[in-house]
């Protein structure tokens, strides 16, 4: 009979390794599972737009100085402009509104992961990489967590099992919906003959949102469009592509004058009906998986990650992934979940078509949001630290 550990992580990415380090801080056994090798970087590396509450989070896990240390790893986003194409209205969302250094931060995924597998070796945390899970039983003792590594079949057993990787498919009785937008992100790196601010633009067009996120010397692209026009796109000469750029995001951002690293990856909406089940609970991408507008996903993720370690750090010991203590996760945290999630849907709905009777009160209400400083600063803290 295997041993049994208090918590088991399925997945040592940023929102597995949060919630792993929020519980060590308690001396709560825990041991983390990823289907990582060991000693292996990430394959690629892809940028990430973290919130001011994240970086909060990260702070107090002892993770940010050590990324803010790393070269080129973390552009502070001290602005937020936002417009649509074919109509009137703008918005403006200042760091200095919110008496914040800045917005939220576009950090690269190697280096935060790199951080935190530092700060789950400092902190003693057993990590159980190249183990690959295949599926999550439980009954109301414990849960085991099975899975495979070189082949060869492991398991281990729980008080909680917290999937933070995959799409909680390995978990039986919890209902997935799925959402296909019919729409790619084409993304890319983007320089202009000006240099970059630390001001992020987020662009509504009829096919769907774009956005430019300041990284470095440059703009991270994220372009909403068709997988035809998106596959076009990508095999286009450089100077071809930045004249359909200038044409679909006008010059908001100044010239653009050189971009590299075009692919794209295709959009949609997945979340399950319940994050909680028998000694187990589902969060990240395992729970919900949001389309990129907004940068809302992963933070969501974050914020989850650290409110169920408060939950189990707040309770006796003996009852550890309880049922009672699952539910009360799950209602306090059912608000800024589906927030997260029909926000950034409509957004997609109100602003991701063609509607030309759609324009004017979109417009208004980016004017209404421009002109009103408590509506302005009610949002934005909304979008920083979710809603509760």
């Amino acid at each position: 009979m295997p041993a049994l550990h208090e918590v088991v992580v399925i997945g040592a990415g940023p929102v597995g390794a949060t919630h792993a380090l929020a519980l060590g801080s308690g001396e709560i056994d825990v041991v983390a599972v990823d289907s990582r090798p060991a000693q292996t970087s990430l394959r690629g590396d892809r940028s990430l737009a973290l919130s001011h509450a994240a970086r909060l989070i990260f702070e107090r896990l002892g993770v940010w100085s050590d990324l803010a240390a790393t070269p080129q790893a973390v552009t502070p986003i001290v602005a937020i402009d936002i417009s649509q194409r074919g109509g009137f209205g703008t918005t403006r969302l200042d760091a200095t509104e919110q008496h914040l250094p800045a917005l939220g931060y576009v950090v690269s995924y190697r280096a935060l992961q790199t951080s935190l597998d530092a700060a789950l070796a400092r902190a003693g945390i057993r990590v159980e990489h190249g183990f690959t899970v295949e599926r999550v039983s439980a009954t109301p003792p414990c849960a085991c967590v099975t899975g495979a590594r070189d082949g060869v079949e492991e398991s281990l057993t729980c008080k909680l099992a917290v999937v933070a990787d995959g799409g909680g498919d390995m978990v039986s009785g919890i209902v997935r919906h799925h959402h296909d937008y019919g729409r790619v992100a084409l993304v890319a790196h983007v320089w202009t003959r000006e240099a970059q601010r630390g001001v992020a633009f987020e662009r509504f067009t009829p096919v769907g949102p774009m956005a430019l996120l300041p990284e470095g010397d440059h703009f991270g692209l994220v372009w909403t469009t068709s997988v035809h026009e998106a596959d076009s796109l990508v095999a286009l000469p450089e100077a071809q592509f930045l004249e359909k750029l200038k044409a679909a995001f006008g010059r908001h951002a100044g010239c653009f004058d050189r971009v590299s690293n075009r692919r794209s990856f295709p959009l949609f909406l997945e979340f399950t009906d319940r994050v909680v089940g028998e000694r187990t609970v589902l969060l990240g991408n395992a729970a919900q998986a949001l389309h990129p507008v907004a940068g809302q996903g992963l933070n969501l993720g974050l914020r989850d990650a650290w409110e169920l370690a408060q939950e189990l750090l707040g309770n006796p010991r003996e009852q550890m992934g309880a049922r009672a203590q699952l539910d009360a996760y799950a209602k306090r945290r059912r608000t800024d979940r589906w927030a997260g999630v029909a926000f950034t849907h409509g957004l997609l709905s109100i602003f991701g078509n063609d509607y030309a009777l759609l324009r004017w009160p979109r417009g208004l209400a980016l004017t209404l949001l421009d002109a009103l400083p408590p509506l302005k600063r009610g949002f934005t803290r909304a979008i920083l630290f979710g809603v509760h």
